[in-house]
């Protein structure tokens, strides 16, 4: 039998119960160890209870169960914390918010099962349930897009090897966000191959905060820092949306220019900038509202948001150009 173990990076969220409670239910071959790595900076000081009545759902399968520490430095860490004790010949890594399907652990043995030797990664298929009734908020089209996405580890098996051969996760990347692309990238630099598999996980909408798009601006910092380690055409290699950061410059330019110009008299090249900036920035409002439920509180959300993001995800990539930009390659060991 194919032996592995699941790794599972937590805040401790009120979706981790869930998550361990799918896990406890599926059927087939057991994982040898579930590790949860508890990645809030201080595990003990809130909510002391709340990780301890989320391992009762699990049943038999706690005592496979440990717990680590990661001190709070970001889901890449994190996980190279679960790495690091694992002794199987595979990992499986999943998100805290996740339900695997009910014949999960059949389904994923017949997936490393098939990998051939070469093939470092197997990508589980990610389902995103979506409101009936009523169109998809901003937040709810953002969180469906796991589904295309490629190596996203909200479900992803790899080979322990290829990851200690590679170095693990880039632990310079601090969110969920493109440290998972970055390590794909790595080990497909390194000759490996990462390939889809059949099994499947239920990734549910999470309740957001309305400004939860603005939050989500500072991945422009980690955007910058792909590009330093692969290359401007990065985008193409993972197979990732570019996204619309140059509008995003563009009309934070034409706002920036608008201020200087009425401030040093000069009203109409302001007049004109500040024209263009109204313009980019209803553009961006409206590509956002037309698609989703055009209630009041959604349009104003998206109305407030489309003027912040702009110079928000500008200012997110300078600054993540500036940090980054003699950043070396990962050499992290992951003993």
């Amino acid at each position: 039998m194919t032996s592995y173990a699941v790794v599972i990076p937590t805040l401790v969220r009120d979706t981790l119960a869930d998550c361990l409670a799918a896990l406890a239910a599926a059927t087939g071959p057991h994982p040898e160890a579930i590790v949860l790595v508890d990645d809030r900076p201080e595990p003990g000081a809130a909510d002391p209870g709340t990780l301890e009545h989320a391992l009762t759902v699990l049943g038999d399968l706690r005592a496979r169960t440990t717990v680590v520490t990661s001190g709070g430095l970001g889901p890449a860490a994190a996980r190279n914390a679960g790495l690091r004790t694992v002794t199987a010949p595979w990992v499986a890594f999943l998100d805290d918010d996740v339900q695997v399907g009910p014949h999960w652990y059949t389904q994923l043995v017949h997936d490393l099962k098939e990998a051939p030797p070469d093939t470092a990664g197997v990508q589980g298929v990610i389902t995103v349930p979506l409101p009936g009734g009523r169109r998809p908020t901003d937040w709810e089209r953002g969180t469906a897009g796991l589904a295309r996405a490629r190596w996203i580890t909200a479900d992803m098996a790899y080979r322990t090897e290829a990851l200690r051969q590679v170095g693990g996760f880039d632990e310079r990347f601090p969110r969920a966000f493109r440290e998972d692309a970055d390590l794909a990238l790595r080990l497909l630099d390194a000759g490996w191959r990462i390939r889809r598999g059949r099994r499947t996980t239920l990734h549910p909408v999470r309740p957001a905060s309305r400004w939860a798009s603005l939050t989500q601006q500072r991945g422009n910092a980690d955007d910058a820092l792909m590009r330093h380690l692969h290359g401007p055409d990065w985008w193409d290699k993972a197979v990732a949306p570019r996204g619309r950061i140059r509008r995003h410059a563009a009309i934070t330019a034409a706002g920036a220019a608008a201020c200087a110009l009425a401030a040093t008299g000069h009203r109409r090249a302001a007049g004109a900038c500040a024209l263009g900036w109204a313009a980019g920035t209803a553009e961006f409002a409206r590509a956002r509202i037309v698609p989703g439920p055009r209630t009041r509180e959604e349009v104003t959300t998206m109305l407030v948001t489309s003027v912040a993001i702009p110079p928000a995800a500008t200012w997110h990539r300078l600054a993540g150009a500036w940090r980054h930009r003699n950043a070396p390659a990962w050499r992290e060991t992951v003993r």
